[in-house]
């Protein structure tokens, strides 16, 4: 998460409590991301924004503006099925099922409403996507046509630890040159991180919009490019105020045993 200004960023840090991450991730993490043929093809999904290398704490989530799936082509709104559910110290967030009936590879997405962050003097709006895959291997990079967008270079399921996801950060369909790139994994209580920088990796686009990391742990793990938007907002006091616009993607590795 980056500060408008240098002012936001001292009050950023007065208001955070010691060892705070200051980066902000909009989770979409589904049961599965490859479902197999046999058996229960019920997808759960989780929408939670939060500082998920500090497994929290949990921003609230006002109702969402989109939430949907792209497979085949096809968008298919989402948005009734979300339920809100209460996490961390009684902040909203939601989930949602969906049962794939066809082989595909579904994208997942969500636009979250504008959050506001006082400590920043903005409003922050992640849009994330997940692929699930479902017996196809096609449709993976199909672009869900987000303002702010990653378009994986790599196949973002089926990923052992240790291998590497690239992507190109696009901003209405074009790519950011030099975009900054913050990665997280998403703890499971395992991992303590030494100090502060270890909690979120800050990674760099090249001219040409494109990144690359490679995932040294089994899990989740979350990138988040992050823009300007090129429009203010309001904030809940009714003044316009700059917007953070986030592309995430969400890629799940696993050990190889």
């Amino acid at each position: 998460m980056r500060f408008a200004h240098p002012l936001s960023a001292l009050l950023a840090a007065a208001m955070m409590i010691p060892g705070a991450a200051l980066a902000h991730f909009q989770e979409v993490i589904p049961s599965a991301d490859i479902v197999p043929e046999d058996g229960d093809r019920t997808v759960g999904l989780e929408l939670t924004f939060t500082h998920p290398m500090e497994m929290g704490p949990v921003m609230e989530m006002a109702p969402p503006v989109r939430f949907g799936v792209l497979a085949d082509g096809k968008n298919h709104d989402l948005k009734s099925q979300l339920k809100a559910v209460k996490k961390g110290e009684g902040k909203t967030a939601y989930t949602a099922s969906y049962k794939v009936d066809a082989p595909a590879d579904y994208v997942f997405y969500v636009e979250p409403a504008p959050y506001w962050e006082p400590a920043e003097g903005k409003s922050i709006i992640h849009y994330a996507k997940v692929v699930v895959d479902f017996g196809s291997g096609e449709g993976w990079d199909k672009l869900v046509g987000l303002p702010v967008e990653i378009e994986p270079l790599v196949r973002p399921y089926g990923l052992w630890t240790g291998n590497a996801f690239s992507g190109i950060v696009r901003k209405n369909g074009k790519p950011v040159p030099f975009a900054e790139i913050e990665v997280e994994w998403r703890n499971d209580g395992s991992v303590k991180a030494p100090s502060d920088p270890f909690i979120t990796q800050v990674i760099k686009a090249d001219a040409a919009g494109r990144f690359s990391y490679v995932m040294p742990r089994a899990g989740w793990w979350g990138f988040a490019a992050l823009v300007d938007g090129d429009k203010p907002v309001k904030n809940p006091q009714g003044k316009m105020a700059p917007v953070e616009l986030g592309a995430l993607m969400w890629v799940k590795t696993v050990d190889m045993k």
